[in-house]
């Protein structure tokens, strides 16, 4: 018998094999991993797939998956049966004998370990390429949508004469065709080439022919069709100079044809194209002539154009052809680049206008038209948040945005700009944090803050039309719960048994259960542990908290909602709320974009929307983050109760919205569905404002020559109150522009002449959507040897005046920890002049929230400084429109009532002087208390009693 295991030394032992058991354990492992695997990839496509319907845009869910799936199995198919096809290809045509010599032995034993498993690592090898092109291709979804959409411009591109939509959705999909077939044609290449090396059909230290005639033929078709692909670039690419980069002398971010393209490099493109057809023909002509020479003298004679046609003879162009008389050369493809730049960004009909900036009325001219043109906003929605904050948070677990929106109400039957702010939910407020807490009991915030913007209350704080929890005022009856806002960023499990906490009082807590239909039902298991995977939180899927109606909501911020039902959207940055039919509703502006908009120049996104209030909530989110076309396209509204989203068509002329509404059917509202309430709350978009303004700097200028040289260049000026280096941000204000007959709600901005502080243009655009005017587009550009001080110029000029300057650092110094924070500078076109109004604010010792305690009005030399705008306004122009001989003193001076020079033992001047003393001796009791309320106060008497005492002593002198 033989031996099975014993011998001499005792039974063998048998090392490396593991028992049945380790097996059985290691297989089992192995299959529990896949399935974790698996199913963590199941729960995040159920959990969109319950998401999207939920919110009733399923449809967005199944197109985008469909064409994502499609693309993947299309390209991955591809890509493996081209790599695949050829590699058998290779392995056919071996030559069956394989030469004598080292080099061949050594690969005899490759050979021999790979033969029992060829079919095996064929496929391997097409299913590793296969899934890498598929998932490459799928991401290409946007492309083929657009492609297969298509819909045309209208607009022809001046050298080839196509219409834009070819650059904009045909091209890029082309070059990705082209793309892929290149990544094809390379691997098929290399695979070949590999299998011929590995089965003896190339040799390289072999005695006799380097290749076989089989090889040979092969691996010269494939780079026939390679060089082919190049001849298609070299056409594509002569369309590809109309949208290609570059930076030229007038401008960063060129985009079109100069004159050493369209006289060197296109010709050029077109010469290659015909040398490279040559040479992919004389590569597949080795079927027949089997020899490399002709192939490779035809690929020398290639390459050699393209650097000397390609690249030496354009570089002989432009030294001695352009740059002698660049100008002129390049006039024309400057004007073309001016037109398809201000037709792609909307700035086409802007109105520009020349404008003084110095006015000739007289002051009582001035002092009405300051009363009618503008209404002036003294309340900073970038500085009052932590006075909203402060007043009416009224619970921890509630706050406020750090940057509050304007928006437009009646008051009185006049419509009045309005500070608003959603009283939202702050998850770090809530008094003890845990998982019920976080995400059952706290779920939402609770109504919506207004305050005026054109005034304060006495002690400088805002003055509230809408406070209170529950908010009550101006507003009337609405759904105040807010479950959807720019700070709910967690989830939240209501409608089941765990009470939500609505608010608290002094009766105690306020029980709610949300009654919306916004949410995904977790009553299915297989959805609880979805969830708990996809937040990873294992109490979701047992916890007792849980029950029938229990619905998770999650995507709670109004841009996230947005984006997610429109992924080809650009979402704005500054979503704001406005009161609608009952119902809180967020207001978002969203994007159409394109990166091929033929000689527009492109502009990066996140940079040209960056001021000194961009944060990471504020943000655009950007598709693209580079383009040169982009359209407000669509309005969308978020409900902050229900979550429910709509998008309405805006821009019913887009080419690009029509193509994505082709691609997305019903998933874009008609305009013609827009409510007039809603209407009403619609405004000009800040980031679209910002974009158009950045252009502007240049692309004012609509004549070449003035172009090229770059003198009338402009730049938008820092904030002069952030000192953070970045631009001021966009204001809107209700003003009246030169040629308007009455005030429009506006959003407004400055512009400094390059690399200096003074004004050079005022610019501003029709915000209100219910007007005919709507962004229409007016700038105020004043004459180049004219000096209006700047935004920068202007704060400077308030800060060393010699009646401003005191008092503002005599705020600075009232109690220890009182500092003093500038509101928006606001610039306002007054009767051919222009007027700078700023708020002036303290946080004093008493308090952690600043309060308005001045305005700062400067026009032209003068300056007022008091602690209301009228009395500002009075201080520059006198009440009666004339400069008032003895001004009465600033906020916060030491100067005593002056003692009467005439009209001694008149009885009204000296109860008026009496009145005015013990007014400053009030306000001066007040001062070293901290009391402001008291001490603006007391300056306003102090104010009135100056003021009857001047007219007193007129009157005595008259007399």
């Amino acid at each position: 018998m033989p031996d099975r295991g014993g011998g001499p030394s005792g039974p063998r032992i048998r090392v490396g094999r593991p028992s049945r058991g380790t097996r059985t354990l290691l297989i089992t492992i192995g299959v529990l991993a896949v399935l974790m695997i698996a199913f963590v990839i199941f729960a995040g496509f159920w959990t969109d797939w319950l998401w999207y319907r939920s919110v009733h845009y399923s449809s967005v869910f199944t197109t985008t998956l469909w064409t994502k799936v499609g693309l993947f199995f299309v390209f991955g198919l591809l890509m493996a049966a081209a790599v695949g096809v050829n590699i058998y290809l290779a392995h056919r045509l071996r030559p069956p004998l394989s030469a004598m010599s080292l080099e061949q032995q050594s690969l005899d034993r490759y050979r021999m370990g790979i033969a029992p498993y060829k079919k095996w690592v064929l496929l391997g090898i097409c299913a590793v390429v296969g899934l890498i092109a598929g998932g490459s291709a799928s991401g290409q979804w946007r492309l083929w949508l657009l492609w297969t959409n298509a819909t045309k411009f209208g607009v022809k591109d001046p050298q080839f004469h196509k219409d834009v939509s070819f650059y904009a959705f045909d091209l890029p999909w082309y070059r990705f065709l082209l793309s892929f077939g290149f990544a094809a044609v390379v691997l098929s290449l290399v695979a070949a080439a590999l299998v011929h090396y590995l089965y003896g059909g190339l040799r390289i230290t072999s005695p006799g022919g380097r290749a076989t005639a089989a090889a040979t033929g092969h691996l010269s078709v494939l780079l026939g069709v390679f060089i082919s692909l190049k001849a298609v670039a070299y056409w594509l690419d002569r369309y590809g100079l109309a949208v290609k980069s570059g930076d030229f002398k007038a401008t960063d971010n060129w985009t079109g044809l100069r004159y050493v393209d369209a006289n060197a490099y296109l010709p050029a493109k077109t010469i290659l194209f015909c040398i490279a057809v040559i040479c992919a023909l004389l590569f597949f002509a080795t079927l027949w002539r089997r020899t490399w020479s002709l192939p490779m003298i035809g690929f020398g004679l290639m390459v050699l154009s393209a650097i000397l046609i390609g690249g030496l003879y354009p570089a002989i162009v432009q030294k001695f052809q352009v740059q002698p008389n660049e100008a002129a050369k390049e006039a024309p493809y400057i004007q073309k680049n001016i037109d398809a730049t201000r037709a792609a960004y909307g700035i086409k009909g802007t109105d520009v206008t020349a404008y003084n900036g110095i006015s000739g009325s007289s002051d009582a001219t001035l002092r009405d038209a300051a009363n009618t043109t503008a209404s002036v906003r003294v309340l900073d929605p970038n500085v009052v948040s932590p006075a909203y904050q402060q007043i009416q948070q009224i619970r921890g677990y509630y706050a406020f945005p750090s940057t509050l929106d304007v928006d437009r109400y009646t008051d009185q039957g006049k419509e009045q700009d309005t500070v608003v702010g959603l009283r939202e939910l702050n998850i770090n407020g809530i008094p003890e944090n845990n998982w019920i807490n976080d995400h059952f009991k706290y779920t939402h915030g609770y109504g919506i803050v207004a305050a005026k913007g054109t005034d304060v209350a006495d002690d400088g704080s805002p003055d509230f039309t809408e406070k209170n929890l529950p908010s009550t005022g101006q507003l009337g009856d609405y759904q105040q719960r807010i479950y959807y806002g720019e700070r709910t960023t967690q989830y939240s499990i209501v409608g089941g048994p765990t009470q939500e906490i609505d608010y608290t009082d002094s009766g105690g807590e306020k029980p709610f259960t949300y009654t919306g239909k916004s949410g995904v039902n977790l009553s299915n298991p297989v959805t609880r542990a979805a969830y708990a995977v996809r937040f990873g939180e294992p109490q979701i899927l047992y916890s007792g908290a849980i029950g029938k109606g229990s619905k998770i909501l999650y995507n709670r911020t109004p841009k996230e909602r947005v984006e997610a039902v429109a992924p080809w959207l650009t979402i704005d940055g500054d979503p704001y709320p406005a009161v609608v039919g009952g119902h809180v509703q967020w207001i978002v502006d969203a994007y159409t974009t394109t990166n091929g908009y033929p000689y527009a120049s492109r502009t990066t996104l996140g940079d040209t929307t960056t001021d000194s209030l961009t944060d990471d909530q504020r943000s655009v989110v950007a598709q693209q983050n580079q383009v040169n076309y982009i359209r407000n396209s669509v309005k969308a509204t978020v409900d902050a109760y229900t979550g429910e989203v709509k998008l309405y068509q805006w821009d019913t002329q887009d080419p690009v919205l029509k193509t994505w509404m082709k691609a997305f059917p019903h998933t874009v509202k008609p305009k013609s569905e827009i409510s007039a309430a809603l209407m009403d709350h619609f405004r000009y978009p800040q980031d679209l404002f910002k974009v158009q303004r950045q252009l502007l700097t240049k692309y004012h200028v609509t004549k070449a020559a003035a172009f090229y040289s770059g003198s009338e260049v402009w730049e938008v000026p820092d904030d002069p109150a952030a000192k953070t280096g970045k631009a001021v941000p966009p204001y809107y204000l209700s003003l009246t522009m030169p040629g308007q007959k009455a005030q429009s709600f506006s959003l407004t901005t400055t512009f400094t002449p390059k690399d200096r502080t003074n004004l050079s243009a005022f610019m501003a655009v029709d915000a209100d959507a219910s007007s005919p005017d709507y962004g229409t587009i007016r700038v105020l550009q004043l004459p180049a040897n004219t000096t209006v001080a700047g935004p920068n110029q202007v704060q400077a000029k308030l800060n060393s005046d010699k009646g401003a300057g005191p008092q503002i650092n005599q705020l600075k110094t009232v109690g220890s920890d009182s500092s003093v924070e500038y509101g928006n500078l606001l610039t306002v076109p007054l009767d051919g002049g222009l007027m700078y109004v700023e708020p002036v604010y303290v946080r004093g010792k008493d308090n952690n929230y600043p309060l308005m305690k001045s305005v700062a009005v400067l026009y032209q030399d003068k300056i007022g400084f008091q602690p209301t705008l009228a009395a500002a306004l009075d201080e520059v122009f006198g009440k009666d429109g004339g400069s008032s001989t003895t001004k009465p003193p600033p906020t916060g001076t030491t100067t005593k009532p002056p003692p009467p020079t005439t009209g001694a033992g008149d009885p009204t001047l000296e109860q008026a002087l009496t009145d005015a003393q013990k007014a400053y001796d009030d306000g001066q009791k007040a001062l070293q208390k901290g009391d402001w309320q008291a001490y603006g106060e007391a300056q306003k008497r102090l104010a009135a009693a100056l003021k009857q005492a001047q007219e007193a002593e007129k009157a005595a002198k008259g007399t």
